[in-house]
């Protein structure tokens, strides 16, 4: 993996965590957001909308739904951005 996607996938984390109010160390790229984490459709929509700010994107709200965890955030955002 590149050091760049790393960096990205960082910043990814680093954004969902700080939404959701989680430490980084209790989310894995599988661990479920609304199962694990308590996370409801605001915060997910919050995360959208900081991911889009952030990486200056368009991500579509059909997308959330692939967006469950952060395996799903990072195939949605690198599809958006077309990494």
């Amino acid at each position: 993996m590149t050091a760049i996607v790393e960096e990205r996938r960082e910043t990814i984390k680093e954004i969902v965590t700080d939404i959701l109010e989680i430490d980084p160390d209790e989310v894995t790229e599988t661990s479920l957001f609304k199962e694990e984490h308590d996370a409801d459709s605001l915060r997910a929509i919050e995360i959208l909308a900081a991911l889009e700010k952030t990486f200056n994107i368009v991500i579509d709200q059909s997308e959330l739904s692939r967006m469950v965890n952060l395996r799903g955030v990072y195939e949605v955002v690198s599809d958006a951005a077309g990494w």
